[in-house]
């Protein structure tokens, strides 16, 4: 036997127990996994509130690094000791031990510790497709990302900045600031005490940005549209401060011809050519220096429900990975 987070009702981290559980045989298809660290995310929240709504009794996590055990007959590409990493479904990284979808994990190089591996996976590849695939951005655009020194922000802020873009974040504290400004934010608004809106226009000049990229959600969404140029693009990615209500579509028509998008991660690596081009160009950005993925905090796995409690209060920074 060996142990997992699993939660049987939707609710606050008293939901979450450490169970003994069994795991099967491996499918065809499927690669047996020992986790050597697990990632932390806003979405493991979402599942476990039932915003996102998972079949319960569910284990819960989607992001996690460790070695094969074992691979089904019908997987070639992979073997026993290789070291992996993944994001995505089905849930149940918060496991000493799973089986996985063999075309859901990726080879880890061996430059990458697994600490590393769990940490930058979900957010590293939502970097990507953010600033390469959702609005691709070039040399000389003026961003603005929301939790800028979260684990998402610190990697756009980064990226971006290599791409020579100008990088405006929000951040809920001074020291917040300074750790968003030591990764490449050129100017940091403190949310808790300055309007973001009014300060992205001084600092555009009245102009506004071309893209903003929002995982706050309900507290800063009508704001963040009133950041964007005419023709700019406005990505909801996440719901920290809850989901975005209904929206009147003339708000995007009388600030000037907005596009709007709710991206997923899932919808970007649904094809496993996808998947690989993602995670490769992450890997090539953290191995070259590019992108430093800083992890923050570690926890033992056992004690998910304390990490999940301290992420929703905003006191983590970076990334945060659970240790089986």
């Amino acid at each position: 036997m060996t142990h997992a987070i699993r939660f049987h009702a939707t609710g606050g981290p008293e939901v979450l127990r450490w169970e003994e559980v069994a795991v099967a045989d491996v499918a065809p298809n499927e690669a047996r996994v020992r986790h050597h660290a697990v990632g932390l995310n806003f979405i493991d929240i979402y599942h476990r509130t039932g915003l996102y709504p998972a079949p319960l009794p569910s284990g819960i996590g989607l992001e996690a690094a460790g070695v094969v055990e074992a691979v089904g007959s019908a997987v070639s590409d992979l073997k026993a000791g290789d070291r992996v990493a993944y994001a995505g479904g089905p849930l149940g990284a918060y496991a000493e031990l799973r089986n996985m979808p063999a075309d859901r994990l990726v080879k880890l190089p061996d430059a990458i510790d697994f600490k590393t591996g769990a940490a930058m996976m979900l957010q590293g590849m939502t970097a990507q497709y953010l600033l390469h695939r959702t609005c691709p951005v070039q040399p000389g655009d003026t961003i603005l990302i929301h939790a800028a020194a979260g684990g998402v922000g610190l990697i756009v802020c980064q990226w971006a900045k290599a791409m020579g873009v100008t990088v405006i974040g929000t951040v809920g504290s001074d020291d917040k600031a300074v750790l968003a400004k030591a990764h490449g934010c050129d100017h940091t608004i403190i949310y808790t005490r300055e309007n973001f809106v009014e300060r992205v226009k001084d600092l555009t000049g009245g102009k506004g940005v071309r893209v903003v990229y929002d995982s706050i959600g309900k507290d800063t969404f009508i704001g963040s549209l009133d950041c964007l140029r005419p023709l700019g693009m406005m990505v909801t990615f996440g719901n920290s401060s809850g989901p975005v209500p209904p929206v009147d579509t003339s708000e995007l028509s009388k600030r000037g011809s907005l596009f709007l998008t709710r991206p997923t991660l899932f919808s970007y690596t649904a094809l496993r050519s996808d998947l690989l081009a993602i995670s490769g160009d992450l890997f090539d950005a953290v191995t070259s220096g590019k992108v430093k993925i800083e992890v923050n905090q570690t926890y033992a796995l056992k004690d998910a429900a304390l990490a999940q409690a301290d992420l929703v209060a905003r006191k983590t920074t970076g990334s945060t990975v659970l240790l089986p």
